[in-house]
């Protein structure tokens, strides 16, 4: 008798990874920036900026990994339901942990909005999704996941910015590199409201062929 096939469940393992590394990201984030209650006023400003510094390295590690495991699933066949499932989960926790940690350090007014759209972008096509699930199917499009790497880069620059004494570079280019990581914050909030009006459209599309 043939046994079934069991799907190597590495990928899966990297999303459940990526899962928990972003809560644990913006725990540091936020703890670094006084988010602790009582915990937070005993950390020196020495402790306070290593905790921001590991959470960049965290979310750099785990954003890696969103290519990576799916990179690993279609070249060993091992696509599976749960990992669909999970996989677009830990993308918006890793980009909702980083656009909160990156708004608790209080310098951000500039981006305020494009951050706002994106986690309104994305808890809208959370809801659709779970609305409709059942009835229509919207698959995770090629424009969808260049719009989670745009994000993760943009929000990866935002926190190196917020990092750059700590890598010990001149402050002469920061003011440059902040409107590049500003810039591309804004172009990851355009993509992100472009894939949204998508799904949105292809959402009603189906409900007026049922």
């Amino acid at each position: 008798m043939a046994t079934a096939h069991k799907p190597n469940p590495i990928p899966n393992i990297l999303t459940g990874i990526r899962l928990a590394a972003g809560v644990v990201m913006f725990l540091l984030l936020a703890g670094a920036t006084s988010g602790w209650p009582l915990i937070s006023a005993t950390l020196s400003p020495d402790d306070q900026f290593a905790m921001y510094r590991i959470g960049f390295w965290i979310f750099v590690i785990a954003a890696s990994t969103d290519w990576i495991d799916g990179y690993l699933a279609r070249r060993w066949n091992a696509t599976t339901r749960w990992g669909a499932i999970l996989d677009p989960i830990a993308d918006k926790i890793l980009v909702t942990g980083a656009i909160l940690g990156v708004l608790t350090s209080g310098t951000v007014q500039q981006i305020i909005i494009p951050c706002g759209l994106i986690l309104f972008r994305e808890f809208a096509v959370s809801a659709l999704r779970e609305t409709m699930a059942g009835r229509i199917t919207l698959p995770v499009t090629l424009a969808a996941k260049w719009k989670t790497t745009l994000q993760m880069v943009a929000l990866g620059c935002q926190l190196f910015a917020r990092n750059w004494d700590g890598f010990g570079l001149p402050f002469d280019y920061l003011s440059h590199f902040q409107l590049f990581a500003d810039v591309l914050i804004w172009l990851a909030a355009i993509a992100t409201l472009w894939t949204g009006w998508q799904y949105f459209s292809a959402a009603k599309k189906q409900m007026q062929d049922l």
